[in-house]
């Protein structure tokens, strides 16, 4: 079974909660699918982040939605990517390329299939590239990225590539529901959204989440 059968086969297609204009395939339970995803491949495999709508991507993708004069015409990378969420939303809201970046091939494989769902499959272009550990970074105008603090290293490393984006000149917008690891002194709130959860995920029925830029330095 290919990487595109798999995600097929353990997701339905339903819209986005918070993003209703985006439909995605969704999984219902991130435990049974996670050991349905390492019983396929046969080794350790990471969570099936490309299954669900993570709080912090469904605020950056309402928010270039609601303002999208952020990414209308330009280029655009979402950042661990996921599901491809930001980055449909993005060509939704008339972004002119954007690069749909996720190391995990299912997430690639669902990336493309929600791409063609949405009727983006010619602006989104899906990329398995670590693009954190590359000598170089896409030459793009809006890089975003949705949920990416959720451990001490991986914030780290995010946080690092965010900021020498945005020294560059890129515009960056991250958006995360408070998780412990979001470097609160580098980032600055913008905007916040009070999203809805479906089932366990968040262990909350409503997750307040913010979008955030990397702070200007002094």
């Amino acid at each position: 079974m290919s990487a595109t059968e798999f995600v097929l086969a353990h997701t339905r297609l339903a819209p986005v909660p918070f993003v209703p204009e985006v439909r995605l395939h969704l999984a219902q339970d991130a435990i049974s699918l996670w050991e349905h995803t390492e019983s396929h491949t046969g080794d350790s495999q990471p969570p099936p982040f490309w299954a669900f709508a993570w709080a912090g991507g469904q605020a950056v993708a309402r928010h270039i939605l609601n303002f999208p004069e952020i990414v209308r015409g330009k280029a655009v990378l979402d950042l661990a990517s996921g599901s491809g969420l930001v980055a449909v939303a993005a060509a939704l809201a008339g972004a002119r390329q954007v690069i749909a970046n996720d190391i995990d091939p299912y997430a690639v494989a669902a990336i493309t299939l929600n791409a063609r769902a949405n009727a983006v499959h010619g602006t989104v272009t899906p990329n398995g590239d670590d693009l954190l550990t590359a000598p170089a970074s896409p030459d793009v105008d809006v890089l975003l990225a949705g949920d990416v603090f959720y451990s001490r290293e991986m914030s780290a490393r995010m946080l690092a590539f965010l900021e020498r984006a945005a020294a560059r000149g890129t515009d960056v917008l991250a958006g995360d529901p408070g998780r412990a690891y979001l470097p609160h002194g580098r980032l600055t709130v913008i905007a916040g959204y009070d999203v809805p959860m479906v089932g366990a995920l968040e262990n909350a029925d409503t997750k307040h989440a913010t979008v955030l830029r990397p702070s200007s330095p002094d």
